[in-house]
């Protein structure tokens, strides 16, 4: 497929983008950016969630995550299910009631302004390092398959698809990111069932139920309690990633806050969670229906097993499904980069700044977060170079593992706060919050000789959080005892 084919979708789906930028930011005001003046519908949000929380993580290495560990993935997306409907009953209505704009002010409102800026830090370091993982492996694959072959270098590649990310979310806000989030959510689920239409449709492939269930890749369950995919392990693991990394996420939560209603939103979370299990059924079973094909048609794998999809659907695969990839692709790059980078504009410039409580009138205010949001880019700029350079090939291993030490503190803080009364000494919670991830990080390393052979996974982001926790309850013992003496 003609590189400047590709070249020329990507700048088409740009401009659809801006221009639904333009007509969503009409007439709003500074605060729209922010929450989107409240007038989301829920199932809007709902559906366009689905392909937020899939990315373009999903989209390339769950498909080769099979290989290596069949279905057992799923075991993760249950949890996850279950994790939504505790973000439902649980942390929405707390935030409605509050009114809560960013929702990191319950920290500022149950314990002080030292663990208000502690979370809003910790998560602006978590979704840094998430969303620009995400990024870098779309970035890659559009490098690897497209732009290398006219001699444009990846940094290149990757500066000016900021750029173009930059133009239509500086304006936009949330309200903008609630239909961009449904326009990627489309696109992806229509690659995603017309690869599985094609491969089943293809000759010798009529009996792939019965082939896949011989090949032993469509098993989800690992009954096995020291492996780091073992089931228990893997549920309790993906219900407390979805509490800390949607529930005390402020990219995913403003836009679940956007919608009217405490109720609305409830539907919305609740609905999504459902239609969450079969996509990721589908991507699944894509993968294994990948992985026949090739080895069927005598065609050599990859290097690295997140190669797999791009390189059949770009160079095996009948044009028109390269196309359909490459949307689907696209898709989920500009979605996942311009709610990362809009929240964390928010909570830079709401929790960190404290930009509606210096009294700016709204010029300056959209001054300052146009800069903000301005050198927020340059740090994604960054943090994907790091990647690059890394070159880490893991990659949905590495989102969950980064995701686990940093979101770690944030679920510990806001665990504390719902589910006890008392109050940690202020001055100790940054240090608390830093320390928590360091020693479970060395737990990590020797856990199979600590513990007779078991190996840590997913669960680290539960050590972080339970030693956060026993951190917090020790300097609420100190808090008692200063006040007693």
């Amino acid at each position: 497929m003609s590189p400047a084919l590709l070249l020329s979708i990507v700048f088409g789906y740009f401009l659809v983008l801006l221009g639904i930028a333009w007509y969503t930011s009409r007439g709003a005001g500074e605060h729209s950016f922010y929450s989107g003046d409240r007038k989301s519908l829920w199932y809007v949000v709902a559906f366009g969630m689905i392909g937020t929380s899939l990315s373009g993580v999903t989209f390339i290495s769950v498909p080769g995550y099979v290989q290596a560990k069949a279905w057992t993935y799923f075991q993760l997306v249950f949890g996850f299910a279950i994790g939504y409907w505790v973000v439902a009953g649980v942390l929405l209505p707390l935030y409605y009631r509050m009114k809560l704009t960013s929702i990191y002010g319950y920290l500022r409102e149950r314990f002080g302004m030292h663990s208000y800026r502690t979370g809003a830090s910790f998560f602006i370091l978590s979704r840094l390092a998430g969303a620009t993982i995400r990024i870098f492996v779309v970035l890659n694959v559009i490098h690897l398959f497209v732009l290398d072959a006219m001699g444009i270098s990846f940094e290149v590649t990757a500066l000016a698809i900021m750029a173009m990310i930059v133009l239509y979310t500086l304006k936009g806000g949330v309200k903008t990111i609630v239909w961009t989030d449904t326009l990627q959510t489309l696109f992806m689920l229509g690659a995603l069932v017309g690869t599985v239409v094609y491969i089943i449709q293809q000759p010798g492939m009529g009996d792939w139920v019965s082939a896949l269930r011989e090949s032993g890749t469509t098993r989800i369950l690992d009954l096995d309690w020291r492996s780091d995919s073992f089931f228990l392990k893997q549920v309790l693991a993906g219900m407390f990633i979805t509490i800390a990394m949607t529930g005390l996420d402020q990219e995913m939560m403003q836009k679940n806050l956007s919608v009217a209603t405490v109720e609305g939103s409830q539907k919305n979370m609740r609905t999504f969670s459902v239609a969450l299990l079969g996509v990721n059924l589908l991507f699944l079973l894509l993968g294994s229906l990948l992985f026949l094909y090739v080895q069927r048609n005598g065609i050599g794998l990859p290097a690295h097993s997140d190669d797999l999809f791009p390189m059949l659907a770009l160079q095996h695969f009948p044009p028109w499904l390269g196309v359909l990839f490459i949307i689907g692709l696209i898709s989920a790059l500009f979605p996942s980069a311009d709610g990362a980078l809009t929240a964390l504009t928010a909570s830079t410039c709401i929790d960190l700044i404290g930009i509606r409580d210096r009294g700016w009138d709204e010029a300056r205010q959209k001054r300052v977060r146009q800069r903000v949001h301005l050198g927020m880019a340059v740090l994604f700029l960054l943090f994907i170079f790091y990647f690059h350079w890394l070159a880490t090939p893991a990659v949905i291993q590495t989102l969950f593992n980064i995701a686990g030490f940093t979101y770690g503190p944030l679920l510990g803080l806001f665990a504390f706060g719902i589910l006890f009364k008392a109050r940690p000494l202020e001055r100790w919670v940054p240090w608390i919050c830093v320390a928590a991830p360091i020693i479970t990080f060395y737990i990590r390393q020797y856990s199979e000789q600590l513990f007779n052979g078991y190996k840590m996974g997913f669960e680290v982001l539960l050590v972080v959080a339970g030693l956060t926790m026993l951190g917090l309850w020790a300097a609420s013992a100190a808090r008692r005892r200063t006040a007693g003496s």
